[in-house]
């Protein structure tokens, strides 16, 4: 589900975690969550983090099935949160499909690495659902408000090339630039990058619990719509949305 590699090969400190869920493109359980959460508290001593997936996708989105909507809403914010938190530059390596929950953790994360092809995007509007506002504001200043507005309203997916022009995607390339850049990131000051990231982290605006917007959510995560999309989803059709 979640596989926890030291690269000390690359570099002492460097430490690859491994979303290993190939059968489901990696989507993201609740479980799956949970053994993030774990990671995130094993890897404290570590220089640098790598996150990626096993082939053939980063993530391809959340994995609902039987699943409390606000635990795993619950789950994912601490998980996306935490990544923020830890001490240590993070490093998003992303190949193929990071959809839905999978371009909210590469946002999650300090740097990002993708291929060219690497496809990103938040399809909630094609399922009928609502991210959280800590993700759209995430999105917004990671992305710029342009792109976030045409990935968020519009659904449109975006590929690394196109990101990287923008700024997204930090560096082009696979697995191997990923780890070659945790290598050179594990030979600086570690007191001066956890310092800077925190920093960053707190020039962002606090997270703000807006009512009107948890309520549209979660009315959109009751609708009649969601419920279609899903069905859409998994008969492969395209879905019939009222509005309702």
């Amino acid at each position: 589900m979640v596989r926890l590699e030291h690269r000390d090969d690359i570099a002492p400190g460097v430490v690859v975690v491994v979303l290993d869920r190939p059968e489901r493109r990696n989507a993201v359980d609740h479980p799956t969550l949970v053994r993030l959460r774990e990671v995130q508290h094993e890897v404290g001593s570590a220089r640098v983090v790598v996150l990626t997936g096993e082939p053939p996708a980063f993530c391809a989105g959340a994995d609902l099935t039987g699943v409390d909507e606000d635990e795993f809403a619950s789950a994912l914010a601490g998980v996306l949160r935490g990544f923020t938190e830890l001490p240590l530059p993070v490093i998003a390596a992303v190949d193929g499909a990071a959809l839905g929950a999978g371009t909210q953790l590469a946002a999650a994360c300090d740097l990002r690495v993708a291929t060219p092809t690497s496809r990103f995007g938040i399809p909630a509007a094609r399922l009928g659902l609502m991210v959280d506002h800590w993700t759209v504001e995430r999105l917004s200043r990671e992305l710029g408000w342009s792109t976030a507005r045409a990935m968020l309203v519009a659904a449109e997916t975006f590929d690394g090339e196109r990101l990287h022009r923008s700024g997204f995607v930090h560096r082009l390339g696979g697995m191997d630039a990923a780890l070659a850049w945790a290598g050179e990131l594990a030979g600086l000051a570690p007191l001066t990058m956890a310092g800077h990231k925190l920093g960053l982290e707190r020039s962002a605006p606090p997270p703000q619990h807006d009512e009107v917007f948890e309520i549209a959510r979660r009315e959109a995560w009751a609708s009649a719509d969601a419920a279609e999309g899903r069905r859409a989803f998994l008969e492969k059709r395209p879905p019939r949305f009222t509005g309702r």
